[in-house]
């Protein structure tokens, strides 16, 4: 991190915003909380990135120990950038992030949302209660990018990838599924214009939809 300006403060949270405060780095994380991902595509996944200062990032976040790059085996032999145990930890305070945001008036619903931003939405709007006795594993297609989200016991977990076994598969796209998630959302209507794939248990999908409640404006 040679040439970057530091606060020279010995507060934890100048030294925190020391390692993740640059533009962009924070969300370089966002990008990688649930799976690793080739340079392209977080390239792809940062709207307004260029490809330098996003090189620039990886490199400060590889040597502050956030994220590492690795080599993936064959048949794929590509290398992928992933967060580092410590790194991994950031989940928790860029979920915190989400929902302490939620309370702005001046949070803006009307912006595009990226596939891996959708899925940490889910985490921050996820209801324990709604999902009482609900076990299952579902597959969310949007496009080429794919996630497994597993519910039990009042919790839920997602990570990017295909699951073994599913008891759903949504494919649609993230304007669709927002609007599922939505209080007027409606399975039917988005099975019926086209714009919603179900392969498995309707009901499930029925009792999906109600697990993320739109959060509060404070």
């Amino acid at each position: 991190m040679v040439g970057r300006r530091k606060y020279d403060d010995g507060c934890a949270i100048a030294q925190a915003l020391d390692v993740i405060g640059e533009r962009w780095a924070l969300l370089v994380v966002r990008e990688l909380v649930l799976g690793p991902k080739r340079f392209t595509d977080l390239l792809a996944g940062l709207h307004g990135v260029s490809s330098d200062v996003l090189t620039q990032r990886l490199r400060d976040l590889s040597a502050a120990g956030v994220v590492r790059r690795r080599r993936l085996g064959p048949p794929v032999s590509s290398w992928v950038y992933e967060l580092s145990e410590w790194g991994a930890e950031l989940e928790d305070i860029i979920l915190g992030l989400a929902h302490w945001v939620h309370k702005s008036p001046h949070m803006r619903y009307d912006l595009p949302l990226g596939a891996d931003s959708l899925m940490l939405a889910l985490k921050t709007r996820f209801h324990p209660p709604a999902a009482d006795g609900l076990d299952a594993t579902v597959g969310i297609h949007l496009g080429d990018a794919h996630f497994r989200v597993r519910i039990a016991d009042g919790q839920i977990a997602i990570d990017r990838g295909e699951a073994d076994s599913t008891d759903l598969v949504l494919e649609t796209d993230q304007n669709t599924l927002l609007s599922l998630l939505g209080p007027d959302g409606s399975v039917d209507d988005a099975l019926t214009s086209g714009q919603l794939r179900l392969i498995g248990d309707e009901a499930i999908a029925e009792t999906f939809r109600g697990l993320f409640p739109v959060p509060e404006s404070g």
